[in-house]
């Protein structure tokens, strides 16, 4: 749709937050438009979705232990550790001079295997369904088969038909190749400009074809949407509308159960779980949100954040137009040194079920991003990506909001988790860099 400046000022007057926005000023939006889990109509996606997909990460298990042998120890399953980062949270604590109490962990999805980045998620997940109901479809395999056969020459040559293409500022791409190529797919990469050259040079190590585009996230997806449905025999992992990576970004809600359970934490309404993450175009935190609620429902409390040169999601979401609209609408140029978040318009099928589920948006700039990548490392020694230290800020804004007593909760029984979305596959140079400009800004 095309935003007229009507349009612009009768948001800007009902929603006073937008001018921020507009500006390029940090914000912390809390969402008026979430329900309680009793309140929840019919979503898009159910429980047993999650399951059925949980479901299929088993079925491929040894097939994954096999292609990608750093995960055989794990039986084929691909996960992160949860690790506790009192020392950041220190940091965090003095450079912000706001105290924080309760409990932070860090999610550690820069360390998940093979791919490195929360992509490996979601991305694996639909490559891998996918190519599931092709071997279905062709007889190749039938109930209860051990997938330890798609790891075969005769799988691979089969495969080796079709096609499968992606549009992505980094990660997506990252995790769609990587596992595309070893199924034997062919695969098509279309990145935007804010890619970063070293993921196109892996994409390109690993046999994907990589496409460059000068525009954005945008351009990117639409031309790769475009040139992948020419071919019959193709298949696109469509990040603005997917049911398939929402369901594999979902499953993490099982496993992070766990994980607390091992610790033993309780979370209910007196001991809430925040969990902070990263946005792009919102599919994986809105698939982990889900999935959060489905198992903890109203104890846990689900924040984005984004930069303030990329808000997609926050603008779509607070004006209630979603995927209608995107950041360049209303002035602002998706620039940002963020590229897994350089995303000017949200995912529509996302979009439609955070807007009931999510607590809240913050949005930080791009210096703070540097900052926050150099507090993780001298504080608790763990290296990422600056869209995946973005999380860290989260539970200094609710803080400074006093979001939880304000709910009458108790916020030192609170567990805050920063989910830290992808970091392991970047280059060591790339990161001493990134950590100089962080420590240097931090000084």
């Amino acid at each position: 749709m095309a935003v007229t400046q009507q349009q612009l000022n009768d948001w800007q007057q009902k929603y006073p937050l937008l001018s921020d926005v507009m500006e390029f000023r940090p914000v912390l939006w809390l969402n008026p438009n979430e329900k309680k889990t009793s309140d929840l109509v019919q979503l898009a996606v159910t429980k047993e979705d999650m399951q059925g997909a949980e479901e299929l990460w088993q079925r491929f298990a040894p097939f994954l232990a096999i292609a990608f042998p750093e995960t055989a120890e794990a039986g084929g399953i691909i996960e992160s550790p949860l690790k506790e980062i009192s020392a950041t949270k220190n940091i965090l604590e003095t450079t912000y001079n706001t105290k924080f109490p309760g409990r932070l962990f860090l999610k550690c999805d820069n360390e998940l295997a093979v791919a490195g980045s929360i992509k490996a998620r979601g991305g694996f997940y639909e490559v891998l369904h996918h190519a599931e109901q092709l071997a279905l479809e062709n007889g190749m395999i039938s109930d209860g088969d051990d997938y330890s056969k798609f790891a075969s020459k005769e799988f691979k040559d089969f495969f080796g038909q079709y096609s499968i293409g992606v549009g992505s500022t980094g990660n997506l791409g990252l995790s769609i190749g990587i596992i595309s190529a070893e199924l034997g797919f062919s695969v098509s990469v279309y990145m935007s400009a804010d890619a970063k050259a070293w993921k196109k040079d892996l994409l390109r190590a690993k046999g994907a074809i990589v496409h460059e585009f000068e525009g954005d996230f945008g351009e990117a997806i639409l031309e790769g949407r475009q040139q992948t449905k020419e071919n019959p025999m193709a298949y696109f992992v469509d990040d603005e509308n997917s049911k398939h990576l929402f369901l594999g970004y979902s499953t993490a809600a099982f496993r992070l159960k766990k994980q607390l359970d091992d610790l033993d934490l309780t979370i209910d309404a007196e001991h809430p779980l925040v969990v902070y993450l990263p946005c792009g175009v919102g599919g994986s935190p809105g698939g982990i949100t889900f999935g959060l609620k489905q198992i903890y429902g109203d104890a846990v409390h689900c924040f984005f954040v984004e930069p303030t040169h990329s808000p997609s999601v926050l603008i779509g979401l607070m004006t209630g137009q979603k995927e209608k609209v995107c950041v360049q609408d209303f002035g602002i140029d998706n620039l940002t040194e963020g590229d897994g978040l350089a995303v000017g318009r949200p995912s529509s099928f996302a979009s439609s079920i955070s807007e009931k589920l999510i607590s809240g948006i913050y949005t930080l700039e791009d210096d703070e991003l540097y900052r926050l990548l150099a507090i993780l490392a001298d504080g608790d020694d763990i290296f990422v990506e600056p869209s995946a230290a973005s999380s860290l800020l989260g539970p200094v804004k609710l803080s400074q909001d006093e979001y939880l007593s304000s709910r009458g909760v108790d916020p030192d029984k609170a567990v805050h988790i920063a989910w830290s979305t992808g970091g392991a596959l970047v280059p060591e140079e790339n990161m001493q860099a990134m950590y100089e400009k962080g420590k240097n800004l931090r000084e």
